[in-house]
């Protein structure tokens, strides 16, 4: 599954075409829907997401509630397009770039008159589309029972110092326990399942916000259900770990990934890090822990793929920061415009969709990529032969 997307920030609509997607795979609109819902969710959140009511408009690839094989496109409209139709195309060129931000670079690499025009397609608002996009991956992931399940276990200073444990046998439609893990989450306003530490990041934001500034912070990402030998280590291009890592990195504003505990791990001896390898007949070959994030060798090996992802504080600040015009190079005060103090929620559910595509590439190369029953047929064969040895 290859996507490609387009549009702008203020444009008319956000447009994404997939290619590659298997037929047979019934396309529920409404969970696309809700996918893209919870992206515009979380405390922190800017006044657009009150205006924008996102939801996807399929032009082709689907017949009968089903996809067909062919590529899928579809639109997502923006509702404020009008409210900012005139002040895209005729406004005054604004050329005092923030720090941080897509501005500086971007005028100079394409040789624009306004950073208005980096704006408009740097934005994080194209990764609604992405969030679709990552939705159709999701429909397949589920059937395979492969869940992806994310948390916000970090805003500026909070921290969740207590690791939730998601296991590789997590399953939410089976597991009484697992769904309400998922309910807790979905219910918190910072996609955080505690509720005092949650509380305290709430406030946190509010001061950030009375003190015109943002703030950034972590979430980690899990994926369960996983069966070894996804990727691959015969070349460097072929790896899981850095098709995962590099869609991440893709997110606006992430600054670093880690698999496992590398980034939080106080011991980096190797007898204490590595996962001791156990077998029985139930499980299989299995690990007591999974420092290594279920990854190793760019393969997955059949552990849960446990991921931290960070970010940044967003550039554009109340307070501003300083900077040049880009023209006349005097000192002034970056561009102040309408932005979150805090997108860390909605970052973690944009780390579900893009983890779902790579996940879903990974499938694909290995059980086939046409048709979904073919899919499910080759990989129940794969899980017997795990199951013989």
């Amino acid at each position: 599954m290859q996507f490609l997307t387009a549009g702008e920030s203020h444009g008319e609509a956000l447009s994404c075409i997939i290619s590659d997607y298997p037929s047979g795979v019934s396309v529920d609109i409404a969970f696309i829907n809700n996918e893209l819902s919870r992206r515009q969710k979380g405390f922190g959140r800017g006044s657009r997401m009150s205006i924008e009511k996102d939801n996807v408009k399929i032009l082709s690839g689907v017949q009968k509630g089903k996809s067909t094989g062919s590529p899928v496109s579809f639109l997502i409209y923006n509702q404020d397009w009008q409210n900012w139709k005139d002040k895209v195309e005729k406004g005054r060129n604004l050329l005092n770039p923030r720090p941080g931000h897509a501005d500086l670079s971007g005028i100079l690499k394409y040789r624009l008159e306004s950073i208005r025009e980096v704006i408009e397609r740097s934005s994080a608002r194209e990764t609604a589309a992405r969030t679709a996009a990552g939705a159709f991956a999701k429909l397949i992931l589920t059937s395979l029972d492969i869940f992806i399940i994310s948390y916000v276990n970090r805003i500026g200073d909070i921290k969740l110092t207590r690791k939730v444990n998601i296991g590789n046998r997590f399953n939410p439609n089976v597991n009484p326990e697992d769904r309400t893990l998922v309910e807790k989450i979905e219910d918190s306003n910072l996609r955080c399942p505690n509720d005092k530490i949650s509380s305290l990041m709430s406030d946190l934001i509010k001061k950030a916000s009375s003190q015109g500034d943002t703030l950034g912070g972590a979430f980690r990402l899990i994926a369960t259900g996983i069966v070894p030998g996804l990727g691959s280590y015969i070349q460097w291009d072929r790896r899981i770990d850095s098709k995962i890592a590099a869609s991440l990195f893709s997110i606006p504003s992430v600054k670093a990934v880690g698999f496992g505990k590398i980034l939080s791990s106080k011991n980096l001896r190797g007898t204490g890090y590595h996962d001791e390898i156990f077998y029985n007949k139930r499980s299989g070959f299995y690990r007591k822990s999974n420092n290594a994030g279920g990854i190793e060798g760019g393969m997955t090996n059949g552990e849960a793929i446990d991921i931290e992802v960070f970010l940044k504080p967003i550039p554009t600040t109340k307070t501003g920061l300083k900077t040049v015009n880009i023209k006349t190079k005097e000192k002034t005060i970056s561009l102040k415009e309408r932005a979150d103090v805090c997108a860390v929620p909605s970052a973690a559910v944009i780390g579900e969709a893009v983890l779902a595509v790579e996940l879903l590439n990974a499938i694909q190369e290995k059980f086939g990529k046409d048709n979904i029953e073919e899919i499910k047929e080759n990989l129940k064969n794969y899980k017997g032969y795990l199951n013989s040895i």
